[in-house]
């Protein structure tokens, strides 16, 4: 363990990201053949921590730990109860982080008894709580000690409620059960506590207390603990008669549990009666109501369960933000939206103290605020309307399962323990959960205000409209009609309140009245929840929900069409097929996706092409219902499987090419790069696209492809548009006041390379652990698919040169260019190319501090260096500080350096990346003169001003805002 204490003590004092210090551990103990769970890092955690190092970060390294699963949750909450528990008063903050890490991982031993290291936990478990001692038993078998482990668990939570209460002296034995066991740890008692007492101190004492003994409740009446308690019951009935004597003692005196708004004191003496814990046909049958009384207790004093429209909303201002930043189109984020907005749902669900039923209600009408706000989105490079939907109709969705699938395990009854068998097999009995999930999308019915579509999705929203009317109506059409239905000529028995009694009449016998299909987001969302199997086709049933009666199938409908039904029918993929599929989204079913994926990993090159491209189109951007799985399969196109048979000569991805820079082109728009962020796969993009860029800049552009369309692509284009697009994942151009100096940026400034691999490692990581989380689960999922190994920046030397060097020169100036050398002769070709048309025939010398270049410009305007594109990028910075050292000096002119600058982005578009970034550094140096754009040089702006200020003056009137007038005399400069 030394190497470990060094490395923590290393990140403890460098104030390192505990995710990375968790990956790394998780590395090291992999690579030193530490068996994982490791029982020796969560002793060694635990005595670091307690009580030399009792910091914030050395807590947030433990939780990390937890998280991937690196030590033993349980043997961890052992170690920590004979730590924390007998310093709780001293340690208020500890004994919190205690009692918040036994609510996340306690009630989780199901789990973590399937493991391979079961045994050994527990025996580490039983060394260290000296349960067989403690409690008599004479065999030490895993099962025992887990029922000992539970028990103990909740009976040093008993005695230190009671000792914190003052009601420890009036048991019999006027102790704790656990003063030997805390005594013999030889602990640090603090007598000088009495010195430390302070006011908050005591606050969070008495919060501790009452947060102590509502999780005694909540093990009590938990499905799984209260079962172990039952089996403690039954084989240890002298310690459970000690020990229910001590819990009605709290029950009939504690004044924390009169506090509790979860529990009340008749309740948890209901919970300790024994005819309460006896697991019988009769109980299993009956829990619900024998604790009916705790389960539906709810925040009685808080207004939020009584509130509704703008009230209810101000609940859910920390949503909204949220929701807002992550639509910030000029950062991504390595997070996943769904794990952000669970995590906030939770947090604000428990501060509000609100019902399940207004925990969605706020969250659709958060989501749905956040759709409004941008009805009529205007051009420009922020995330428009798209990302917002995808927001709406699949990230909140995903929120919404996860949420009730781990709402639903911590309440269903384990048929298997139970020997109960359910006669209605394969069907889902919804929960209380479930049915407030239900009850607040009926109720979303009444903000009329906010379900209006935007005009994008009206045909969407009246489409779904109509599928529910066709439902209700008992008519069955294949889905494919739906893209050619007008719904305008559908006839329809119209049943609305505000059609007059006399057109009631008309409809109803024989005549049509005319119609137009009131599709709204309400109907959009049910779709998405019917498709992730939130909800079943009974909601198209709901009161209100459709408001008509189709009377037949439209005359109109044609017998066969382009789309998804015919093409899963066996159509081929000809042009008009494949037109149809790339605007039109997929439906609900997978297989539609799992068949183009197939034909782009097998079909004819012309197939396959076609194939990306429509995996690229309405079923990313519109597919919302299928947009999780649709993101999936396109990373899994970016990372082609390695050939069994190695071939000589070039690299495998070099025969992707054409597909691979159709998925380039696909997903390169700030929407789509915003989608894969919001679903947590930038990381897995990023790892993606790395060796892409590294084998396609690593080629020598004397090979070239067509497509289908005629164009013909180079390496070098196939390259950049990878490339460009990887530098989309992070915010790559920082100067150095903002950046950070030196190789290693500050932690958690932004997104790097390297961080952005070691998340999704961790994602790969966490593929062989037992996941609850959904979302957990799918990252693994595509991580493993993708590529099995971990991997590190170093597995692409040019891409890392190139990052090392683009560090360096946002730092600081450059040096180091040689004369005469290779590189220079890279430098002075590049710089050739760029202003041959100066003074054609004649020779040309440009040169810099550090460098010159001289040679006859007169190349082709069509030829350039055949090199490499890393050894291109790799010389720009040399190229653009001689370029403008030469126009600071007179040599070139403005207009001569851009239109120089912009004949080297043409030649390699990838190249735009350095000289950006080179150009923000020295904008933020200030060594350079301005230029003035006098209308010589440079054409004048001035006869455009007018222009752009009413542009200007149009955008900001809409948001109240009354700007001046800009100065007629402005003149524009620019800096060189």
């Amino acid at each position: 363990m030394e190497g470990v204490a060094e490395m923590t003590k290393a990140a403890q004092q460098k104030g390192s990201d505990p995710l990375l210090w968790a990956v790394q551990m998780y590395s090291n103990l992999n690579s030193a053949g530490e068996a994982l769970p490791s029982v020796e890092l969560a002793q060694f955690l635990v005595s670091y921590i307690c009580w030399d190092n009792n910091v914030p970060i050395l807590w947030k390294f433990l939780e990390k730990a937890l998280t991937l699963q690196i030590v033993p949750p349980i043997l961890l909450l052992a170690l920590l109860s004979v730590r924390v528990i007998p310093c709780r008063h001293v340690q208020p903050v500890a004994y919190r982080l205690y009692l918040e890490l036994l609510k996340r991982h306690a009630f989780e031993l199901k789990s973590q008894i399937n493991r391979p290291d079961y045994q050994k936990v527990m025996k580490s478990i039983d060394a260290v709580l000296q349960l067989s001692n403690i409690f008599g038993m004479s065999q030490s078998e895993p099962g025992i000690l887990v029922v000992e482990f539970l028990f103990s668990t909740v009976w040093q939570l008993l005695d230190a409620s009671l000792d914190d209460e003052g009601l420890l002296e009036f048991t019999p034995d006027k102790k704790s059960r656990w003063a030997t066991l805390y005594h013999d740890m030889e602990l640090d008692r603090h007598d000088n506590y009495s010195d430390k007492k302070t006011e908050h101190h005591e606050k969070l004492q008495n919060a501790n207390t009452l947060m102590a003994v509502e999780m005694i409740g909540q093990f009590l009446q938990d499905k799984i603990s209260s079962r172990i308690l039952y089996l403690a019951r039954q084989n240890l009935p002298a310690h459970w008669l000690i020990f229910t004597q001590r819990l009605q003692l709290l029950g009939a005196n504690s004044l924390a549990l009169r506090k509790s708004r979860t529990l009340s004191p008749e309740a948890l003496l209901q919970l300790t009666s024994d005819s309460c814990l006896v697991l019988s046909r009769e109980y299993k049958t009956n829990s619900q109501q024998k604790f009916q009384t705790v389960m539906s207790f709810e925040y009685l004093s808080s207004s939020a369960s009584l509130c509704h429209g703008a009230s209810h909303s101000a609940l859910w201002i920390p949503l909204d933000l949220v929701l807002e930043d992550s639509m910030d189109g000029y950062q991504v984020s390595a997070t996943s939206a769904i794990e952000t907005i669970s995590g906030l749902i939770k947090t604000l669900r428990a501060i509000n103290g609100t019902s399940w039923h207004d925990t969605f209600l706020g969250l659709w009408l958060a989501t749905l605020r956040l759709v409004q706000r941008e009805r009529d989105p205007i051009d420009g490079p922020m995330p428009h309307l798209d990302t917002r939907l995808c927001m709406l109709l699949c990230i909140i969705p995903l929120v919404v399962g996860d949420l009730i699938e781990e709402e639903e395990e911590r309440t269903a009854v384990d048929e298997k323990d139970s020997g109960l068998v359910d006669c209605w097999r394969g069907r889902k009995v919804p929960g209380k959960c479930r049915n407030d999930l239900v009850s607040s999308l009926q109720v979303l019915g009444d903000y009329q205000s906010l379900l209006t579509p935007p005009q994008s999705v009206v045909v969407a929203a009246n489409q779904a409209a109509a599928k529910a009317m066709l439902f209700v109506s008992g008519i069955a059409i294949g889905s494919a009609y739906f893209d050619c239905l007008n719904v305008t000529e559908m006839p329809v028995d119209c049943l609305y309140d505000n059609v007059s009694d006399r057109q009631k009449v008309w409809s109803a016998s024989v005549f049509l009245i005319p119609f137009k299909l009131p599709g709204n987001m309400r109907h959009l969302i049910v779709e998405a929840c019917i498709a992730r199997n939130l909800l079943d086709t009974s909601a198209y049933l709901w009161p209100g929900y459709v408001n008509g009666h189709i009377n037949q199938i439209p005359q109109c409908m044609p017998a066969q069409v382009p789309g998804w039904s015919s093409f899963m029918k066996g159509a081929p993929l000809t042009t008009g097929m494949v037109n149809a599929l790339v605007s039109s989204p997929a439906t609900c079913q997978v297989s539609e996706l799992e068949k183009i994926f197939g034909i782009a990993i097998g079909g004819s090159e012309d197939e396959k092409i076609s194939a990306a491209a429509i995996l690229c189109g309405a079923s990313l951007i519109r597919g919302w219902n299928i947009q999780e799985h649709t993101v999936h399969f396109i990373l899994r196109l970016l990372s082609p499987p390695v050939p069994a048979e190695k071939t000589e000569g070039n690299n495998y991805l070099i025969n992707y090419a054409p597909i691979l820079n159709v998925l380039f082109v696909g997903i390169a728009s700030v929407d789509c790069v915003q989608i894969f962020s919001l679903h947590g796969l930038v990381p897995q993009l990023a790892c993606s696209l790395m060796p892409i860029c590294e084998v396609f800049g690593s080629c020598v552009p004397n090979i070239s492809w067509t497509l289908t369309s005629g164009e013909e692509i180079s390496a070098h284009a196939v390259f950049s548009n990878a490339f460009i697009l990887l530098l989309k994942l992070w915010r790559f151009n920082r100067p150095p006041l903002e950046y950070g100096i030196g190789d290693v940026p500050t932690v958690g400034s932004q997104l790097t390379p390297e961080y952005l691999l070691l998340v999704r490692n961790s994602h790969l990581m966490s593929a062989s652990n037992i996941q609850k989380d959904r979302n957990r689960r799918r990252l693994s999922e595509i991580a493993s698919l993708s590529s099995p190994n971990s991997v590190f920046v170093d597995s692409f030397p040019k891409l890392k040169v190139w990052y090392r060097q683009h560090q360096a020169c946002i730092a600081s100036t450059l040096s180091g260019l040689v004369h005469g050398t290779p590189f220079h002769q890279i430098v002075e070709g590049l710089l050739n190319m760029m202003f041959r048309k100066i003074n054609r025939g004649s020779q040309t010398t440009i040169t810099s501090g550090s460098s010159s270049s001289s040679g006859p410009a007169n190349e082709d305007a069509s030829v350039g260096p055949k090199l490499p594109a890393w050894d291109i990028l790799e010389a720009i910075p040399f190229v653009v500080d001689a370029a403008l050292t030469a126009c600071a000096h007179g040599r070139l002119s403005p207009r001569e350096l851009a239109t120089g600058l912009k004949d080297l982005a043409d030649f390699l578009p990838a190249s735009l990346a350095t000289i950006i970034s080179y150009f923000s550094a020295e904008v933020t140096r200030g060594v350079w003169k301005p230029v003035f754009m006098n209308g010589t040089d440079w054409p004048s702006p001035a006869a455009n001003l007018l222009n752009v200020e009413a542009q200007i003056k149009k955008i900001l009137a809409a948001t109240g805002v009354d700007v001046p007038s800009l100065a007629s005399v402005l003149i524009p400069t620019a800096a060189v």
